[in-house]
């Protein structure tokens, strides 16, 4: 590098090409280092000679490898940085919780029933949302320090409808009114959904006592159980627990269609029917109190749920639904059509004619049934697309 060199890199404001030439004629210890060196200087007229000597110098590793001149500033930077205190991960904050309990003239156990989940659940909201009571169900439950809310619309089905509706809040504690259910396991199914991420946690009722379950409905518990296992799939061993633990995700793709006590089977097939991840628990379940009463009705009820559960297999399996359908109306058809072929074959003649006609009308509506189930089945599975899709609109529990 001459002196012609650098003059005309100084006249072009270019002072990058004169630390780039300097490097390119430079090695580490050659003599010519120094003297490019005080050229540049004496052209930059620079009065801080050391340090602009310092700045240019020419660095090499333990290596023996050249560097940038720039390499000093950029490693003090560095070493700033690694003195600097490491930043914390922000913590997620918790999940809103809100206890939700239907109710229909609780006034004797209503109180009771706030106070120990306010007792296992301190941070919780707790909402007591009233169905047409006659007894003074809203005033215990307000000065127990719940937030009351109205349905008017009469059935458990209706209210849990609306409380899916109004609440918000990341995992959904739903529990009945009358004290049968022990608030201390919440925590417990609580943290099973959040940790494993699930979307239902069921309350598997355990009896103290065998009084708690009334004539009858320990059988029809496991009649209906079995039938929805069947038919569903066989994940739970009590489908008819009121007491359980949702996700948000499920609170809010859940349709609710039922308007009384068949609510129960409803939530446990759309959970079956999306393929949800769920769970279920052992919980102690009591008998009630001296003045609760039940609002059960055991036969009544019974045969709204085997409805239900009817309606939900038209809706859900529509090809097995139709296909049973299809199969007595054939057999049917050919019974009443052996005889008549019989005839037919022996003398040439068809004496009984409405018989005919019926067996005619029977084969008929036997396909017409297959091929209403088939054309349901793509309908049903459109609209459990749909309802997939907007169930995973809404984030796993824990995600946020």
């Amino acid at each position: 590098m001459n002196e012609n060199e650098i003059r005309q890199a100084i006249s072009r404001y270019k002072f990058y090409h004169i630390i780039q030439l300097t490097e390119n004629i430079a090695t580490p210890g050659h003599a010519s280092c120094v003297p490019a060196q005080n050229l540049c200087m004496k052209y930059l007229n620079l009065d801080d000679r050391p340090k602009a000597v310092n700045e240019m110098a020419i660095s090499s590793n333990a290596a023996g490898e050249r560097t940038s001149p720039l390499a000093p500033r950029r490693e003090s930077r560095v070493s700033a940085e690694s003195n600097s205190p490491p930043t914390r991960t922000p913590s997620r904050p918790a999940p809103r919780i809100a206890v939700l309990i239907p109710c229909y003239n609780e006034e004797a156990a209503i109180s009771s029933v706030v106070r120990n989940f306010r007792r296992a659940l301190p941070t919780a909201d707790i909402y007591v949302y009233d169905n047409n009571s006659k007894d003074r169900t809203i005033e215990v439950a307000s000065a127990a320090g719940a937030i009351v809310q109205r349905e008017p619309l009469q059935g458990k089905g209706n209210v849990v409808r609306r409380m899916f509706a109004d609440v918000e809040a990341d995992v959904f504690v739903l529990v009945d009114g009358d004290e049968t259910y022990d608030a201390g396991s919440a925590p417990e199914m609580i943290s099973l959904l959040l940790e494993n991420r699930l979307d239902m946690v069921n309350g598997r009722r355990v009896a103290e006592i065998d009084s708690a379950f009334r004539r009858g409905h320990r059988f029809g518990n496991w009649l209906l159980t079995d039938t929805v296992a069947f038919i569903f799939g066989n994940r739970f061993r009590d489908m008819l627990s009121g007491y359980r633990v949702f996700s948000r995700r499920f609170v809010k793709s859940f349709p609710a269609l039922s308007s009384g006590f068949e609510i129960e089977t409803e939530l446990t097939v759309h959970a079956l029917e999306l393929r949800m991840p769920s769970a279920e628990v052992d919980t102690p379940y009591k008998d009630r109190g001296m003045d609760s009463v039940s609002k059960l009705r055991t036969i009544h009820d019974g045969i709204r749920i085997l409805w239900t559960i009817g309606l939900l297999i038209k809706e859900e399996r529509p090809i097995a639904f139709f296909f049973w359908i299809f199969a007595a109306l054939f057999a049917l058809s050919v019974v009443l059509a052996i005889p008549l072929f019989q005839t037919y074959l022996e003398t040439g003649l068809v004496p009984r004619l409405p018989t005919a006609i019926l067996a005619t009308g029977c084969m008929l509506l036997a396909f017409l049934s297959l091929f209403c189930g088939l054309v349901l089945d793509t309908v049903t599975l459109g609209r459990r697309e749909a309802k997939r899709m907007r169930y995973l609109e809404i984030p796993a529990p824990g995600s946020q």
